[in-house]
C-alpha cells in the first residue's frame, strides 16, 4: 500500500476539489479504489501504488481549477481520466485555458469536456451542426455562447432561436394570454440562455432592431434566413417536414445549430421525430457535422448524470 498527502493552498481550494459532500473525493475512489481523506486543506490518500499514482496525476490535472477555487464537476473529473489514461494531457491543458465568452457574473464559459470541445469545433467551421445528446450536456447553451459571441463581433447580423411549441400535456388554447404569451412558456429556456450574457433589460431593444429574435418554428416557414446565425432547439419535437422546412430556409452567410434529445420526444406515437429521421438522411453531407453528446457531458447538479444514465440504462 502507498501513502500520499497532497496539500492544497487553501482550504477553499480543497473543498472546490472536494465538492459538495466530498462527492469527488468518493468518484475518486470509486474509479481508482484509492481511499481519499480530507483533513483541513490536505488530501491523504491510500491505496495500491499504481492507483495511487493515477489518481495524483488527475489530481493535479485539475489543478488550474481548484488554484483558483473554481468548482469542480464530475465532468471535469471524467475528463481528467479519460487525458490521463489515453495520454491527451497536452490537449486536457488547453480545453481548460480555451475560454469561449464571460458571462455578466464574469464567469469563463468554455467547453467542459472533449466532446463539447468538438461539438464547439464543429459549429465554428461547418454551416449545419448537429447536436443530440440528453439534457444538461450544454447543447443549446454552447450554441447561444457561440451565437452571442458572432453577433457581438459582427460576424452575423442577428440570432435566430427557434424550436418546435409541441404540448406537453396541455393545448396551447386553454393557456391565458395572446399568442405570444401562449408561446413564450416553450421559448423561456432559450430566453435564460441569452440572459447569462445581455442584460435582460437591453433584449426587448434588441428584438425590436431585429437583432434577435425569439419564435416557434412554424413561423420560420417561408422565409430566407440570410447572415444570421440560427439556433434550432429541441428539434426531437419537430415532424421530418418542419425540419426539412427550416433546414431549407438557410441563407448566405448563415450558420446553423440543431439541437435536440431523440430520448425525450412529445410527439405523438404515431408520428416520427424529425431529428431521428434527419440524421439518417443527411449522416453523410458535406458541410453537415453531427455531434453526440452522452451522460458524461451533463454539466448540471450531479444528480442529473444519474438520472440520465439510469434511463439509458433501461
Amino acid at each position: 500500500m502507498r501513502t500520499e498527502t497532497l496539500q492544497f493552498p487553501s482550504n477553499e481550494s480543497a473543498i472546490a476539489l472536494a465538492g459538495a459532500g466530498e462527492e469527488n473525493l468518493k468518484l475518486l475512489s470509486r474509479h481508482t479504489g484509492v481511499q481519499l481523506t480530507l483533513r483541513g486543506r490536505d488530501v491523504t490518500l491510500l491505496g495500491a501504488p499504481k492507483a495511487v499514482e493515477r489518481c495524483l496525476q488527475v489530481l493535479q490535472s485539475l489543478a488550474p481549477y481548484w488554484k483558483e477555487e473554481k468548482p469542480i464537476g464530475s465532468p471535469d473529473i471524467l475528463t481528467a481520466f479519460h487525458a490521463v489514461d489515453t495520454g491527451q494531457m497536452d490537449e486536457y491543458k488547453d480545453l481548460q485555458k480555451n475560454v469561449l465568452a464571460v458571462t455578466r457574473k464574469g464567469e469563463a464559459i468554455g467547453a467542459k469536456t472533449f466532446r463539447q470541445r468538438q461539438y464547439v469545433k464543429a459549429i465554428q467551421t461547418h454551416d449545419i451542426t448537429f447536436g443530440i445528446g440528453p439534457a444538461g450536456t450544454g447543447k443549446t447553451f454552447l450554441a447561444a455562447v457561440l451565437a452571442v459571441q458572432a453577433l457581438l463581433n459582427d460576424e452575423c447580423d442577428r440570432i435566430i432561436l427557434t424550436r418546435p411549441a409541441v404540448e406537453a400535456g396541455e393545448k396551447l388554447g386553454f393557456l391565458p394570454g395572446d399568442l405570444q404569451q401562449k408561446v413564450d412558456p416553450f421559448l423561456r429556456p432559450l430566453y435564460d440562455s441569452l440572459y447569462e450574457f445581455i442584460e435582460p433589460a437591453k433584449i426587448p431593444d434588441l428584438m425590436e432592431r431585429g437583432k434577435i429574435e425569439i419564435a416557434p418554428l412554424a413561423y420560420m416557414r417561408g422565409r430566407t434566413l440570410s447572415h444570421a446565425f440560427v439556433i434550432v432547439d429541441e428539434a426531437q419535437n419537430a415532424t421530418p417536414a418542419q425540419l426539412k422546412m427550416v433546414l431549407t430556409r438557410l441563407g448566405f452567410r448563415s450558420r446553423m445549430v440543431v439541437t435536440g434529445d431523440i430520448t425525450q420526444t412529445d410527439l405523438p406515437n404515431s408520428q416520427d421525430s424529425g431529428l431521428i429521421v434527419t440524421q439518417r438522411i443527411l449522416n453523410n453531407i458535406e458541410g453537415i457535422a453531427f455531434c453526440h453528446l452522452s451522460a458524461a457531458d451533463v454539466v448540471r447538479h450531479p444528480l442529473v448524470q444519474k438520472i440520465v444514465a439510469a434511463y439509458e440504462r433501461q
